[in-house]
Protein backbone atom coordinates (compact mmCIF):
# COMPACT_ATOMS: atom_id res chain seq x y z
CA UNK A 1 0.00 0.00 0.00
CA UNK A 2 1.36 3.31 -1.25
CA UNK A 3 0.76 6.40 0.38
CA UNK A 4 -1.52 8.42 -2.04
CA UNK A 5 0.77 11.74 -0.76
CA UNK A 6 3.96 12.89 0.25
CA UNK A 7 3.75 12.57 3.77
CA UNK A 8 5.00 15.26 6.24
CA UNK A 9 7.51 15.22 8.84
CA UNK A 10 7.29 16.37 12.46
CA UNK A 11 7.93 15.68 16.58
CA UNK A 12 4.68 14.76 18.83
CA UNK A 13 4.17 17.01 21.13
CA UNK A 14 1.08 14.99 22.60
CA UNK A 15 -1.78 12.63 22.07
CA UNK A 16 -5.15 13.60 24.07
CA UNK A 17 -9.16 13.17 24.23
CA UNK A 18 -7.64 9.43 22.33
CA UNK A 19 -8.48 11.15 19.10
CA UNK A 20 -6.24 13.96 18.68
CA UNK A 21 -2.69 14.58 18.95
CA UNK A 22 -0.54 17.56 18.80
CA UNK A 23 2.45 18.20 16.65
CA UNK A 24 5.73 19.80 15.68
CA UNK A 25 6.40 19.94 12.21
CA UNK A 26 9.58 20.44 10.92
CA UNK A 27 8.92 24.31 10.12
CA UNK A 28 7.91 24.81 13.66
CA UNK A 29 4.51 24.94 13.35
CA UNK A 30 2.05 23.41 15.84
CA UNK A 31 -0.80 21.66 14.50
CA UNK A 32 -3.51 19.45 15.70
CA UNK A 33 -3.65 15.91 14.04
CA UNK A 34 -6.65 13.15 14.00
CA UNK A 35 -5.57 9.95 15.38
CA UNK A 36 -7.52 6.78 14.49
CA UNK A 37 -6.46 4.71 17.20
CA UNK A 38 -9.19 4.53 19.70
CA UNK A 39 -6.86 2.25 21.99
CA UNK A 40 -4.62 2.92 24.81
CA UNK A 41 -1.32 2.41 21.88
CA UNK A 42 0.27 0.95 24.58
CA UNK A 43 4.48 0.76 23.60
CA UNK A 44 3.58 3.27 20.76
CA UNK A 45 3.39 6.51 22.28
CA UNK A 46 6.01 8.43 23.37
CA UNK A 47 6.38 11.99 23.54
CA UNK A 48 9.30 13.85 21.20
CA UNK A 49 9.20 11.24 19.02
CA UNK A 50 9.40 11.27 15.15
CA UNK A 51 5.95 11.22 13.55
CA UNK A 52 4.92 10.99 10.06
CA UNK A 53 0.98 12.81 9.01
CA UNK A 54 -0.88 12.90 5.56
CA UNK A 55 -2.54 16.54 5.01
CA UNK A 56 -6.35 16.35 4.47
CA UNK A 57 -7.96 18.17 1.74
CA UNK A 58 -11.66 17.93 3.32
CA UNK A 59 -13.11 21.62 4.21
CA UNK A 60 -15.50 19.21 6.39
CA UNK A 61 -12.52 18.11 8.75
CA UNK A 62 -11.63 20.14 11.43
CA UNK A 63 -8.25 18.49 11.44
CA UNK A 64 -6.09 18.90 8.74
CA UNK A 65 -3.70 16.21 9.12
CA UNK A 66 -3.73 12.51 10.23
CA UNK A 67 -0.91 10.88 12.09
CA UNK A 68 -0.13 7.76 9.98
CA UNK A 69 3.29 6.13 12.01
CA UNK A 70 5.30 6.83 15.10
CA UNK A 71 9.52 6.13 15.63
CA UNK A 72 9.49 3.91 18.30
CA UNK A 73 13.12 1.79 19.09
CA UNK A 74 14.34 3.45 15.71
CA UNK A 75 12.09 1.95 13.55
CA UNK A 76 8.17 2.99 12.17
CA UNK A 77 5.03 1.28 13.74
CA UNK A 78 1.93 2.08 12.22
CA UNK A 79 -0.45 3.42 14.08
CA UNK A 80 -3.75 4.49 11.42
CA UNK A 81 -6.17 1.49 12.19
CA UNK A 82 -7.59 2.43 8.39
CA UNK A 83 -4.40 1.59 6.74
CA UNK A 84 -4.91 -2.51 7.60
CA UNK A 85 -7.60 -2.77 5.70
CA UNK A 86 -6.82 -1.34 2.57
CA UNK A 87 -3.13 -3.24 2.76
CA UNK A 88 -5.81 -6.48 3.39
CA UNK A 89 -8.02 -5.63 0.38
CA UNK A 90 -5.22 -4.75 -1.80
CA UNK A 91 -2.55 -7.82 -0.66
CA UNK A 92 -6.11 -10.60 -0.71
CA UNK A 93 -7.11 -9.06 -3.92
CA UNK A 94 -3.47 -9.63 -5.86
CA UNK A 95 -2.86 -12.90 -4.27
CA UNK A 96 0.13 -11.55 -2.24
CA UNK A 97 -1.06 -13.31 0.84
CA UNK A 98 0.08 -17.11 1.49
CA UNK A 99 -3.15 -19.19 2.17
CA UNK A 100 -5.55 -16.31 1.09
CA UNK A 101 -4.77 -16.41 -3.30
CA UNK A 102 -6.97 -17.45 -6.26
CA UNK A 103 -10.11 -15.64 -4.82
CA UNK A 104 -11.40 -13.94 -8.14
CA UNK A 105 -13.71 -11.83 -6.39
CA UNK A 106 -12.52 -9.69 -3.41
CA UNK A 107 -14.90 -6.98 -1.66
CA UNK A 108 -15.18 -4.66 1.28
CA UNK A 109 -17.59 -4.19 3.97
CA UNK A 110 -19.57 -6.94 3.41
CA UNK A 111 -22.41 -7.84 5.93
CA UNK A 112 -23.01 -11.16 7.33
CA UNK A 113 -25.71 -11.63 10.27
CA UNK A 114 -25.49 -8.39 12.42
CA UNK A 115 -21.93 -7.81 11.39
CA UNK A 116 -19.89 -6.22 9.14
CA UNK A 117 -16.79 -7.94 7.56
CA UNK A 118 -13.70 -6.17 6.30
CA UNK A 119 -12.88 -8.34 3.57
CA UNK A 120 -15.10 -11.00 1.49
CA UNK A 121 -13.99 -12.89 -1.11
CA UNK A 122 -14.95 -16.60 -3.18
CA UNK A 123 -14.10 -18.64 -5.80
CA UNK A 124 -15.94 -21.46 -7.52
CA UNK A 125 -15.12 -23.47 -4.66
CA UNK A 126 -15.40 -20.97 -1.21
CA UNK A 127 -16.51 -18.24 0.60
CA UNK A 128 -14.07 -16.79 2.75
CA UNK A 129 -14.99 -13.69 5.38
CA UNK A 130 -12.18 -12.17 6.66
CA UNK A 131 -12.00 -9.56 9.82
CA UNK A 132 -9.08 -7.24 10.05
CA UNK A 133 -7.31 -5.76 12.96
CA UNK A 134 -4.78 -3.50 13.53
CA UNK A 135 -1.73 -4.61 15.60
CA UNK A 136 0.92 -1.77 17.13
CA UNK A 137 1.07 -3.11 20.50
CA UNK A 138 4.21 -4.96 21.87
CA UNK A 139 5.98 -6.62 24.90
CA UNK A 140 9.02 -8.39 24.63
CA UNK A 141 9.05 -9.99 21.69
CA UNK A 142 4.90 -10.65 21.45
CA UNK A 143 2.88 -8.51 19.52
CA UNK A 144 -0.25 -8.51 21.25
CA UNK A 145 -3.71 -7.41 20.91
CA UNK A 146 -5.95 -5.86 21.56
CA UNK A 147 -4.41 -3.22 23.66
CA UNK A 148 -8.02 -2.37 25.06
CA UNK A 149 -11.19 -3.86 26.08
CA UNK A 150 -12.94 -4.74 22.80
CA UNK A 151 -16.65 -5.67 22.47
CA UNK A 152 -16.83 -4.83 18.98
CA UNK A 153 -13.66 -7.28 18.39
CA UNK A 154 -15.93 -9.85 20.69
CA UNK A 155 -18.69 -9.67 18.62
CA UNK A 156 -16.69 -10.20 15.70
CA UNK A 157 -15.54 -13.67 16.94
CA UNK A 158 -18.75 -15.21 17.49
CA UNK A 159 -20.25 -14.19 14.28
CA UNK A 160 -17.10 -15.86 13.03
CA UNK A 161 -17.39 -19.03 14.31
CA UNK A 162 -21.05 -18.94 12.95
CA UNK A 163 -19.57 -18.06 9.80
CA UNK A 164 -17.50 -21.53 9.45
CA UNK A 165 -20.44 -23.53 10.99
CA UNK A 166 -21.81 -22.61 8.04
CA UNK A 167 -19.51 -23.88 5.92
CA UNK A 168 -17.57 -20.64 4.57
CA UNK A 169 -14.10 -19.97 5.29
CA UNK A 170 -13.22 -17.81 8.10
CA UNK A 171 -10.34 -15.54 8.94
CA UNK A 172 -9.16 -13.45 11.33
CA UNK A 173 -6.52 -11.72 9.82
CA UNK A 174 -4.26 -9.45 12.23
CA UNK A 175 -1.93 -6.88 10.26
CA UNK A 176 1.29 -6.06 12.89
CA UNK A 177 2.44 -2.07 11.52
CA UNK A 178 5.90 -2.96 13.47
CA UNK A 179 9.18 -5.24 12.83
CA UNK A 180 10.36 -5.33 16.04
CA UNK A 181 8.14 -8.50 17.34
CA UNK A 182 8.88 -11.94 16.68
CA UNK A 183 5.40 -14.13 17.49
CA UNK A 184 1.59 -13.13 17.88
CA UNK A 185 -0.66 -14.28 20.32
CA UNK A 186 -3.84 -12.45 22.83
CA UNK A 187 -3.32 -9.51 24.89
CA UNK A 188 -5.02 -11.80 27.94
CA UNK A 189 -4.42 -9.30 30.77
CA UNK A 190 -5.98 -6.73 29.01
CA UNK A 191 -9.12 -8.47 28.03
CA UNK A 192 -8.94 -11.81 29.09
CA UNK A 193 -12.55 -12.42 27.51
CA UNK A 194 -11.32 -11.89 23.94
CA UNK A 195 -8.51 -13.95 24.43
CA UNK A 196 -10.92 -16.81 25.60
CA UNK A 197 -13.05 -16.24 22.44
CA UNK A 198 -9.82 -16.53 20.17
CA UNK A 199 -9.21 -19.54 21.30
CA UNK A 200 -12.74 -21.36 21.21
CA UNK A 201 -12.50 -19.29 17.48
CA UNK A 202 -9.51 -21.13 16.58
CA UNK A 203 -11.00 -24.67 18.13
CA UNK A 204 -13.95 -23.90 16.19
CA UNK A 205 -12.18 -23.37 12.87
CA UNK A 206 -11.53 -20.01 12.29
CA UNK A 207 -7.93 -19.47 10.51
CA UNK A 208 -5.55 -17.16 12.32
CA UNK A 209 -2.91 -14.96 9.79
CA UNK A 210 -0.82 -12.67 11.72
CA UNK A 211 0.86 -11.10 9.37
CA UNK A 212 3.74 -8.53 10.10
CA UNK A 213 4.53 -5.41 7.80
CA UNK A 214 7.45 -3.35 7.13
CA UNK A 215 6.27 0.35 7.85
CA UNK A 216 7.92 3.38 5.92
CA UNK A 217 6.89 6.84 5.24
CA UNK A 218 6.47 5.74 1.66
CA UNK A 219 4.50 2.79 1.63
CA UNK A 220 3.70 -0.35 4.09
CA UNK A 221 4.12 -3.72 2.68
CA UNK A 222 3.37 -7.36 4.11
CA UNK A 223 6.60 -9.44 4.60
CA UNK A 224 5.76 -12.70 6.59
CA UNK A 225 3.30 -14.54 8.60
CA UNK A 226 4.23 -14.88 12.08
CA UNK A 227 3.45 -17.76 14.33
CA UNK A 228 0.87 -17.07 16.83
CA UNK A 229 0.55 -18.12 20.60
CA UNK A 230 -2.97 -18.59 22.16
Amino acid sequence: MKFEKELIHGTLIKRYKRFLADIELDTGEVVVAHCTNSGSMKSCLENGAEVYLTPVDDPKRKTKFTWEMIKINGDWVGINTGNPNKLAFEAISAGQIPGLEEYTIVRREVKFGDSRFDVFAENKQEKCFVEVKNVSMKQNEYALFPDAITTRGQKHLKTLIEVKKQGMRAVMLYIIQRSDVEIFAPAKEIDPEYAALLKEAFAAGVEIFPMQAKVTPHKITLVKKLPFEL
